[in-house]
């Protein structure tokens, strides 16, 4: 990541914040990734056991660009999201590792997160990417619904899993 962008702000909307992830947030986080419905269309199902989602975790804390997602008016932890692979020769930055509780589902939380991700994201790049299981409808709708355009063709990941790519760009003035 590019140590000139800030890739751990601190967000607000009306409905949530989002602010760095700390370690002493896994239990809050573990608390909503613990349900495997969250999962289902997931590549990674497991991702609610206690042991991957440590992993997972970890590897957040580590990378610098994982923020958790705050409901404004409860304060409690709802999810999680982070940037990731910030290009600044190609001027993009990916979003992923995106979840919420289920009691969050439905559009509204989960737009205003990606507004304020995006907005703070198009002070540093031109194009946002996001990268979504090719079985994983309901992120795909997701995308189709913040204005995201899906690439041409399929990514494959390093463990032989197939993503779509979609992408927002920064408005032209």
């Amino acid at each position: 990541m590019n140590p000139s962008a800030d890739w751990q702000p601190l967000l607000r909307g009306e409905l949530i914040e989002l602010r760095p992830l700390r370690a002493d947030d896994y239990d809050g986080l573990y608390a909503v990734a613990s349900d495997p419905l969250i999962w289902e269309q997931h590549p990674i199902k497991s991702r609610h056991e206690p042991a991957v989602f440590r992993q997972f975790f970890d590897e957040a804390i580590a990378r610098r660009g994982a923020l958790v997602v705050i409901d404004a008016a409860s304060r409690r932890i709802i999810g999680s999201s982070r940037f990731h692979g910030h290009d600044p020769a190609r001027r993009e930055v990916e979003i992923g590792w995106t979840f919420l509780a289920r009691a969050y589902w439905g559009g509204r939380y989960n737009r205003e997160m990606k507004r304020l991700m995006i907005e703070h994201a198009f002070r540093f790049v031109d194009v946002v990417i996001f990268v979504v299981g090719v079985g994983n409808i309901r992120s795909q709708r997701a995308m189709e619904k913040i204005g995201g355009v899906r690439r041409a063709g399929t990514r494959r990941e390093s463990d032989g899993r197939e993503s779509y790519e979609y992408e927002v760009r920064k408005p032209r003035c």
